[in-house]
């Protein structure tokens, strides 16, 4: 009865906010027109899509990033692909990753619609896929009802529930939880997470394992890196991925602090969000650490495109202002700082920099990647510090791991997809 009403009031919410929705969508669109672009599959208006696919919903970059490897296995089983999303760097990624596959028709990436039962019942009909899958923990209550309405089986997948979340949802009225019941079922990352969606009520758990440690590494980027590697003259580097707003006055600091201990260690910075480019650029120079943009020197091939690559001998601090280029960035480090972990919204990826055997710390929010930074932390592999002097003091001293451990780590954790893979055929047989 409670999710009933609120399921009324929801309705009524979206009738009056839609035009805040694209009121954010246009003031977004100023800094990067795409989320402008095809505003109609915003309404569940849609080209031809590919006919009773796999729908792998992926909010973002990261959620587009983590399905890549599930998509191929899915496509090499014959399945075809229809991904949504509702960002541009999700977007951007998956028209990179499968462009050859969206030209033959087995694939498609269009914007999610916006969460009312309307607009899913058309993009429903628009391609009425045999199976969907919501990436992570995206969980929008008409997408999860709309897709119980019209008979598609929505199943969370590489799924978690973190500590913090799990103790939120458990108080009060328990929408959150009594959404989740709405899902058919859940592939999910550990038996832990599996104990806990239990715990509320999702049915037909499956324990997968992580798909991002299956993503695959492009090798032009690993290869640019090497090429590069050897101008950097032995410096040590410290790759800073995924930067959010709200941390950038600790790490300016930390970059000083350890800059003070070795002069010679390079950073690179990379912002999580495109269009924060600019305002860490700004605030780089005003702390007196000017920074040289990958924009500019380096060229779309990733080659040095100074001659006699000079300016690399007096850079401190490389801003990585592009995107789809985080594995350059991480390979040519020696340590990676993973960002997120000084912000109450929690640390991002810690796998990417693990799968090219990079010592990951973070800051103390871990809960968003409980799984695996538990199981990465007691290996020895990755850390979490409380503040910036910790983490300047962690990155003056010696290395707190070895490449064969590291290796070691990701090849037990490796094998999700396959996994996934088989169970979602498991499931659509027994369906």
């Amino acid at each position: 009865m409670i999710l009933k009403a609120f399921l009324a009031l929801y309705r009524l919410a979206w009738v009056l906010l839609t035009p805040l929705v694209l009121i954010y969508l246009w003031r977004r669109g100023r800094r990067d027109p795409v989320y402008k672009a095809h505003i109609r599959e915003r309404f569940g208006s849609y080209a031809a899509l590919p006919q009773n696919p796999i729908w792998i919903h992926a909010v973002s970059l990261g959620e587009t990033r983590s399905a890549v490897p599930l998509a191929r296995d899915l496509l090499a089983a014959g399945e075809t692909i229809v991904f949504t999303h509702f960002t541009p760097a999700g977007r951007k990624e998956a028209h990179r990753a499968f462009e050859a596959e969206i030209a033959e028709g087995r694939v498609a990436s269009v914007w999610v619609p916006l969460d009312m039962f309307w607009t899913f019942s058309r993009f429903f009909r628009a391609c009425r896929p045999k199976m969907g899958l919501s990436m992570e923990i995206e969980i929008w209550p008409a997408m999860v009802f709309a897709a119980k309405k019209n008979g598609v089986p929505f199943y969370m997948c590489n799924a978690q529930y973190p500590s913090k979340s799990l103790t939120r949802d458990s108080g009060g009225l328990r929408l959150r939880q009594k959404i989740m019941t709405g899902f058919a079922g859940a592939f999910v990352k550990s038996q832990l997470q599996a104990d806990r969606f239990a715990s509320v009520g999702v049915p037909n758990i499956h324990i997968t394992g992580e798909l991002r440690f299956d993503q695959p590494i492009a090798p032009a980027l690993l290869a640019a890196a090497a090429a590069a590697k050897p101008h950097l003259m032995g410096r040590q580097v410290v790759t800073l991925a995924s930067a959010v707003e709200g941390e950038d006055d600790i790490y300016i600091q930390l970059i000083k602090d350890v800059l003070a201990h070795d002069p010679s260690t390079l950073f690179i910075y990379v912002p999580r969000a495109p269009e924060r480019f600019d305002d860490v650029a700004k605030m780089l120079i005003s702390a007196g650490l000017p920074p040289a943009r990958r924009s500019e020197m380096f060229s779309d091939a990733l080659d040095m495109a100074i001659p006699g690559h000079d300016w690399i001998d007096e850079v401190q601090v490389l801003l990585g202002d592009s995107l789809g280029e985080m594995y350059f960035y991480l390979s040519l480090a020696d340590r990676v700082i993973v960002g997120g972990g000084f912000h109450s919204h929690g640390a991002h990826n810690i796998i990417e920099p693990l799968a090219l055997a990079k010592p990951v710390v973070t800051g103390p929010t871990t809960y968003t990647i409980e799984y695996p930074f538990v199981e990465a932390e007691a290996a020895g592999v990755a850390q979490s510090v409380e503040d910036g002097n910790q983490m300047a003091e962690l990155l003056s001293g010696p290395t707190w791991t070895t490449e064969a451990d590291i290796e070691a780590f990701i090849a037990a954790h490796s094998g999700a997809s396959a996994r996934t893979c088989a169970a979602i055929k498991s499931e659509l047989a027994h369906a």
